[in-house]
């Protein structure tokens, strides 16, 4: 499965999850560790609208993680790996979180895309002593007011994109926005952070319309953003939302003016490759990962997208390969999967993998690291597949996430 060695599968599916259990022959049982057995959930949206970022590739990622923890760190354990679709309802999330949680014995759960299911599943997981490792959501709410010391916020959030598209354009002189927001956490929050950015830097933020979770006609947002004769129509959303706001913006000439100019605050490789660098070209957007950065991040890439269709990883599904692979060394590290003792190895070792660069974790959770400012490449500029991105500008790790602020995590406690 995948190529991971000495494993055996049960898979077993249903109408709200598909389960993937991996168990791995191993060495004599590690003392602190009931059955020598690890088990993790990766919890993530299958079939909707971030499926492409995350989805079966955020599976292939961890399971990529738990073969090379196999390989050198994590000699003598047995890893089991769950995973299920949570169809971007947070009661769904929770409910099959809960599930994996009492019935199941799961230790830790992985990526947890859609901000609304993240809330949710990080009280449950405080409460029932369980890590949650966030690759997916974006609410800094995970590291803020709802703060948890066994949540970890792995690899980008709202203010992350906003210093990185928001800032630069402002900079640039783009100082009225209007914003086109989809209506929950996730986008309340991107535009919140990116308001926030504009007006420091002395920007105006003119409007915002908000839409519903899986819009499909953007007609009517879009010419009301239009009408604002804003300098930057700001996309507040992820996803196939986002890809389709910018494939009818461009159909509706929106945005496409001297005047006026469309900004994705979330914008994702997979995102790129749906609409094609005809359509995305001269996009501006933050990204944590991209395959063609170093040596190591091609090695990686190249292993998973032999695995994955031949799909380059998104920063979400490389985020879930690093987090899911240091939560694991923390456990090897520490000999144990109690939440506390685990939480604070986590802290204490350097996260080292193909991955993250300058990466560090905070008391609060948030995980900083670099992030990069990049721009779509013309078709003329590409030069292979999956050419698609130059890079405009590194943004240091210190720089690209909200300063920490002890008064907002009230449940921060030491471990």
């Amino acid at each position: 499965m995948n190529g991971i060695p000495h494993a055996v599968a049960l898979r077993r599916r249903s109408l709200v999850a598909s389960a993937l259990t991996c168990a791995f022959v191993a060495a004599p049982a590690l003392a602190q560790i009931p059955g020598n057995t690890v088990r993790l959930g990766v919890l993530t949206d299958m079939s909707g609208n971030y499926a492409g970022m995350g989805g079966k590739g955020s599976v292939i990622a961890a399971n990529m993680a738990i073969e090379d923890c196999l390989k050198a760190e994590c000699k003598g354990l047995k890893i089991e790996l769950l995973s299920a679709d949570h169809q971007n309802k947070a009661d769904v999330a929770a409910a099959k979180a809960r599930e994996w949680i009492d019935r199941n014995k799961v230790n830790a759960l992985a990526d947890l895309t859609n901000s609304a299911a993240a809330l949710a599943i990080q009280k449950l997981a405080l409460d029932k002593g369980v890590i949650a490792l966030y690759s997916g959501p974006a609410t800094t709410r995970l590291t803020n007011e709802d703060c948890s010391p066994y949540g970890f916020h792995w690899m980008f959030d709202t203010y992350s994109q906003a210093v990185g598209t928001a800032a630069a354009l402002t900079r640039l002189g783009q100082k009225s926005w209007y914003f086109v927001t989809v209506d929950y956490a996730f986008g309340q929050s991107l535009e919140q952070d990116a308001g926030d950015v504009v007006k420091k830097l002395g920007g105006t933020v003119v409007g915002r319309i908000r839409h519903p979770l899986n819009t499909n006609d953007f007609s009517s947002y879009l010419m009301q953003a239009q009408a604002s004769k804003a300098q930057v129509i700001g996309l507040a959303s992820g996803g196939q939302d986002t890809v389709n706001a910018i494939k009818q913006a461009r159909e509706f000439g929106v945005g496409n003016s001297q005047n006026q100019r469309l900004a994705a605050l979330l914008l994702f490789l997979s995102d790129v490759h749906a609409l094609g660098l005809k359509t995305a070209q001269g996009l501006t957007f933050a990204d944590g990962f991209y395959w063609d950065f170093d040596e190591r991040t091609r090695a990686f890439s190249k292993r998973f997208e032999a695995r994955f269709s031949g799909n380059k990883p998104t920063m979400v599904q490389a985020g879930v390969y690093s987090s899911v692979y240091h939560y694991l060394k923390a456990v090897a590290a520490s000999q144990s999967v109690d939440a506390a003792t685990v939480a604070k190895k986590m802290r204490e070792i350097p996260i080292s993998d193909p991955v993250m660069r300058n990466a560090s974790i905070r008391p609060d959770g948030r995980v900083i690291h670099d992030m990069y400012l990049f721009q779509v490449k013309t078709p003329a500029e590409s030069k292979a597949p999956w050419d698609y991105l130059k890079l405009v500008t590194p943004i240091p790790a210190r720089q690209a996430f909200k300063p920490l602020d002890p008064g907002t995590c009230k449940l921060l406690k030491p471990v």
